[in-house]
């Protein structure tokens, strides 16, 4: 057999990937002039800027089965976080994981008793179930999901609506309550981090797997059309046409919309992300942990990548990586300037007259909405006529494990 994948994300990689290895001819058209898709990194004087807010969850079960992590060399935050707001910061982590934190996190003036109690059985409760279960949900967001946990209002908007806002830009936390459910589940059972080479290095080993196993991936290769005739598709370029067995559309899904006609998500989620260095003797004493806003969102989460991944920086640097939700009418200076004001008030015993602005990305389309119920609307992966399945992780849910089980699931429907 010989498939066409359309697009080199992570969902069409992985499909690429597998394909190739089950022994099919694999040719991969991507449009743009490197693999990734929405997962990308940029080098820059001795610095590494990913492509709006992102870290790597190890415990994803795809991230395990389709990565080689040890190669990746992933450097790690603690987990739990920072709690900040002006002339105040407070630990909360999770001690059995991090040892260190127990007294902090205990003494949290933050936090009450019961919550970090319900936290812990909460963590119990999910271990015992199966992950993709918990996608379904019930119908709550994640508001109503943890009031109905006992978790109060304090903690609710202290901790997780930072927290989760980075994770779904949602601080409003109406995000359905199983992408929650499953994303705490895997912050339990496994690690943030980021890899010495960036986020861009994960596409990055994913093509090298499928050029190994025989995949050829055109970069700069634009998809126009994918035509389905019986048991063979037709798939149009702006140089070639190619005749093919099969076709996997893993576009962004108003491409794959367009090129498929099956209905897709609509709707964006927005972020800006802005990257700022500091001399490294500037020691904010972060303990490897990212900086949770508890006050309002500007911006919304800061971390220090540098210190959980030292290659993001030159050795006589520091990185941060700061994140606003949804798009921004600021300038990149503004917006770094209300970076700056708030890192102040949060560690008023630091300087920040010398936090300079190295990167901003503006990213239009970072995820869809995913409200309660939402994976009920979400397209089959062999929604289109034909030959022709789709990969991406609108057909799943808004994650690297979306995208990557979905380009699973897309060569397994074909092969």
């Amino acid at each position: 057999m010989h498939a066409i994948v359309a697009g080199a994300g992570l969902s069409g990689l992985v499909a690429a990937a597998r394909l190739a290895e089950a022994g099919h001819e694999v040719t991969v058209l991507e449009a743009n002039d490197e693999v990734g898709g929405r997962v990308r990194s940029t080098h820059e004087d001795g610095f590494t800027f990913d492509r709006g807010y992102q870290v790597l969850f190890t415990g994803y079960p795809a991230v395990r089965r389709e990565l080689d992590l040890d190669a990746l060399d992933i450097g790690e935050f603690v987990p739990g976080a920072t709690l900040a707001r002006p002339n105040h910061r407070s630990t909360l982590a999770d001690p059995l994981r991090a040892p260190s934190t127990l007294v902090d996190t205990v003494l949290n003036p933050d936090v009450k008793l019961r919550d970090k109690v319900n936290t812990f059985r909460l963590q119990r409760a999910l271990a015992r179930r199966d992950p993709e279960s918990l996608l379904d949900g019930d119908g709550r967001d994640i508001e109503t999901y943890l009031a109905d946990e006992g978790f109060s209002r304090a903690y609710v908007e202290r901790f997780v609506a930072p927290f989760y806002g980075g994770i779904t830009l949602d601080r409003s936390l109406s995000t359905a309550a199983g992408v929650f459910a499953y994303t705490y589940k895997m912050l339990s059972e496994g690690k943030i981090g980021l890899p010495a080479g960036g986020m861009g290095a994960i596409p990055e080993q994913l093509g090298a797997r499928a050029r190994e196993a025989g995949a050829s991936i055109e970069l700069g290769a634009e998809v126009a059309a994918v035509a389905p005739d019986g048991d063979r598709v037709t798939v149009e370029t702006a140089g070639e046409t190619i005749d093919a067995d099969a076709a996997v559309v893993a576009t962004d899904p108003k491409t794959a919309g367009d090129l498929t006609g099956v209905a897709t998500p609509t709707g964006a989620k927005a972020c800006v992300t802005q990257h700022l260095s500091l001399p490294a003797h500037r020691d904010l004493r972060t303990g490897r942990r990212i900086v949770l806003n508890s006050a309002d969102d500007r911006p919304n989460t800061v971390s220090p990548t540098s210190e959980a991944q030292p290659a993001y920086a030159p050795d006589d640097e520091q990185l941060f990586v700061a994140n606003f939700l949804g798009e921004q009418d600021a300038s990149d200076e503004e917006l770094a300037d209300e970076v700056r004001d708030a890192m102040a008030s949060w560690f008023p015993e630091a300087r920040f007259d010398d936090l300079e602005l190295r990167h901003t990305d503006r990213v239009d389309f970072a995820q869809f909405p995913q409200p309660p119920g939402f994976r009920d609307d979400l397209p089959a992966p062999d929604a289109p006529e034909g030959n022709v399945v789709l990969a991406g992780d609108y057909t799943r849910w808004c994650s690297i494990q979306g995208s990557m089980e979905s380009g699973k699931v897309a060569a397994d429907r074909l092969d």
